[in-house]
């Protein structure tokens, strides 16, 4: 499917406007300025590869929303953006100064603007020169209700969610059956990227790929190493369809593994198990995090315990690895249907994960794959 079309009925762009809206009214405000890429496509449709370049959305209290981005995207503004008004930039303008007319000619001369401070796009000199341009506005952050807009999940949304738990079996998949002595890291992630793209991923991840002594810390990169008999293989399958994520690990051993090792697997897998066997609406963060936490170390498999144990993912954007809700000890919120979540456990470098989105009963995988640890 071409990706330079809207990825949802332009219905649901008008709902999630209106949102917002109600947020301005609630709080008094002008208009929110949406920076960050993820909320900008979220919002109004628009998608390009190009969004790292200097682009945001502002949607006024009344009024049509405003794309504000650089001339050469015109063509993914017609095919994916639900709203038609745009303020563009070509190479040789004064960004900032055409940034600023676009936010007075839609929220006024002294506006009152909630605007996604945190966004990772809005760079320090951005904000320090839009401040500049725009003397008379007010400035407050509202990058916590942009981001929580977008951890209740639609049917559609998790529908690509699902579609990408299948790319991400395949490139497990393809890992484990590379995964031999004497294959490089390199040559693993070949495969493993190869078999997600062909099966519907927009990315090719993989993700974590890590072995030998890089296997016991988290965040490894594939490199030039070659697998050795006995070695460990820290794999996590990162694949999106739609920019829409689902991910999974599971343990791998290169020809050979002990029965300790089989045994540590197994523990991990019955905690895991446990945990999401907790997972309901309404059901605290902090009570399936402390199953996890509790079960690893009762069973002696680490000292501490400081991961997180649950994290939001959906539309995500790099480098942004995750939505900001997570479950650790001091977690406030509560779980709700529409939720989606990757959830591990990590222990000895083995790791063990999957994606689950929460139901109006339980939860639900994303991610389906044999649990055990594989030997290559």
């Amino acid at each position: 499917m071409s990706i330079a079309r809207p990825w949802f009925p332009r219905a649901d762009y008008l709902a999630r406007v209106e949102k917002v809206r109600a947020e301005l009214a609630r709080t008094g405000q002008d208009a929110f300025i949406a920076f960050l890429p993820e909320t900008v496509t979220y919002l109004t449709g628009f998608f390009t590869r190009g969004y790292s370049s200097f682009q945001f959305a502002v949607i006024p209290a009344s009024g049509e929303p405003v794309l504000f981005c650089r001339d050469v995207e015109e063509y993914y503004l017609d095919a994916t953006c639900a709203f038609p008004k745009r303020v563009m930039w070509t190479d040789s303008d004064d960004r900032i100064a055409v940034a600023a007319r676009a936010i007075r000619q839609a929220a006024g001369e002294k506006p009152r603007l909630a605007v996604e401070m945190q966004a990772w796009t809005l760079s320090v000199s951005r904000y320090e020169g839009l401040r500049a341009a725009l003397p008379e506005a007010q400035w407050s952050d509202a990058s916590r209700f942009a981001s929580a807009m977008r951890f209740i999940k639609s049917p559609a949304e998790i529908a690509y969610q699902r579609a990408a738990g299948k790319a991400a079996e395949a490139g497990m998949a393809a890992g484990i059956a590379s995964a031999r002595a004497g294959a490089t890291e390199r040559e693993m992630a070949a495969e493993i990227c190869a078999a997600m793209i062909r099966a519907g991923s927009d990315l090719p991840g993989p993700g974590v790929l890590s072995s030998g002594e890089r296997a016991y810390h988290l965040h490894g990169g594939y490199s030039d190493r070659v697998l050795e008999t006995g070695d460990i293989v820290q794999l996590e399958t990162t694949p999106n369809v739609r920019h829409y994520h689902a991910r999974f690990m599971r343990p791998i051993k290169v020809a050979t593994a002990t029965d300790e090792e089989h045994a540590i697997v197994e523990t991990l897998i019955a905690i895991q198990d446990a945990a999401i066997a907790a997972v309901k609406p309404g059901v605290a963060a902090t009570i399936p995090d402390a199953i996890y936490r509790e079960g690893v170390l009762a069973a002696g498999l680490r000292e501490t315990y400081t991961n997180k144990t649950f994290y939001s993912v959906g539309l995500m954007l790099q480098p942004n690895g995750g939505e900001p809700l997570e479950a650790e000890p001091t977690a406030t919120w509560r779980f709700e249907p529409g939720m989606t979540f990757h959830t591990y456990v990590l222990a000895k470098g083995f790791g063990m994960s999957e994606t689950i989105t929460i139901t109006e009963g339980g939860c639900e995988r994303l991610t389906n794959f044999p649990r055990q640890l594989f030997v290559a």
